[in-house]
């Protein structure tokens, strides 16, 4: 899609000091030697996720939601649910189809109900049926979810990360604004101009919508006025929660700190994308947080020899296991 751009921006009046940032994590689904799901695993790094003042979101791109079952990511649900107690956390709503299928309503009406059920937030993953339709046939959609929503956060995604992903024009994104039950919504272009134009239009039409990163390359576009929800604080919710408090408090060790954070974050990120995963499982494995580094079968994979450079990165962190 075509992407209007407003030019006028100057990022470096963007700024926004000492503001307190809106931290959400894609949790990465751990998967055991056996290739079964780590249910454990994955209760245990909800629940580290939480206690570090961040809110977990299963059922994302880190969490294979387009490669595990209908069953499988509703078990996920159900984990997450009794792994918090109660606590807030958000959800992928994934309607699986096909290129050239129709816009399938009542799919991510079933998907929004079981997540509301279970009392997370739904984030609507694009499908080939939404992305296919014009500007005003999305918003529709959009406004279609929401009125069996009590509230949801839209998302857009680069085809870099899926094929079934979009970014939208600004027009489109303008109407998104318009959706009274949408809080805000994840964008992951992995640009920032394109970023920079949704902060700007959302503080001047709607200030108290969120524009949630999905940009692992940049992340501290938090310091323009973007919350977050990435795949890269999986890693290390410990030190995204560090860093987001000397942003509130002024601390100067927010640029160290994120400096960091982000030199990981590219190593992670480089093609082919998707492949991430595998080097969030390593990253966690060598933090003593996960028993294995396999992943998903059908997710790319890294080489072993990236784990001398990521235990090199641990320990730049302090966070490798010791013994």
């Amino acid at each position: 899609m075509q992407n209007n751009t407003l030019s006028s921006i100057n990022p470096t009046e963007m700024i926004r000091p000492k503001r307190k940032i809106t931290g959400i994590s894609a949790i990465l689904l751990p998967f055991r030697e056996t290739g079964d799901i780590d249910w454990p695993g994955l209760a245990n790094h909800v629940r580290r996720t939480a206690d570090a003042g961040l809110t977990p979101a299963v059922n994302m791109d880190t969490g294979f939601a387009n490669l595990i079952c209908e069953e499988e990511r509703q078990k996920v649900l159900r984990a997450t649910r009794c792994a918090l107690a109660g606590g807030e956390f958000v959800a992928g709503a994934f309607v699986a189809d096909t290129p050239g299928d129709a816009f399938d309503a009542d799919a991510y009406f079933r998907q929004v109900e079981s997540i509301q059920r279970q009392g997370g937030t739904p984030i609507i993953f694009q499908s080939y049926g939404l992305t296919q339709l014009n500007g005003a046939g999305i918003v529709n959609a959009y406004e279609t979810i929401g009125a069996e929503a009590d509230r949801f956060i839209a998302f857009e995604l680069g085809t870099m990360f899926a094929p079934f992903g979009a970014i939208y024009d600004l027009d489109t994104y303008g109407g998104l604004l318009g959706v009274a039950s949408c809080i805000g919504a994840k964008h992951s272009s992995l640009s920032r101009q394109l970023e920079w134009d949704r902060i700007a239009l959302r503080d001047a039409v709607r200030p108290d919508f969120k524009v949630f990163t999905g940009n692992d390359l940049a992340i501290d576009m938090v310091i323009y006025g973007s919350d977050y929800l990435l795949g890269l604080s999986s890693f290390a919710p410990d030190l995204f929660a560090q860093r987001d408090a000397m942003w509130l408090a002024g601390d100067s060790g927010f640029y160290a700190l994120n400096d960091l954070i982000q030199y990981l974050g590219f190593f992670a990120f480089r093609p082919p994308v998707p492949a991430y995963k595998h080097t969030a499982a390593q990253f966690l494995k060598l933090r003593g947080w996960i028993g294995s580094d396999r992943t998903h079968d059908d997710s790319p994979t890294r080489p072993a020899s990236d784990i001398a450079i990521l235990r090199d990165i641990a320990a730049r962190m302090g966070v490798l296991k010791k013994g």
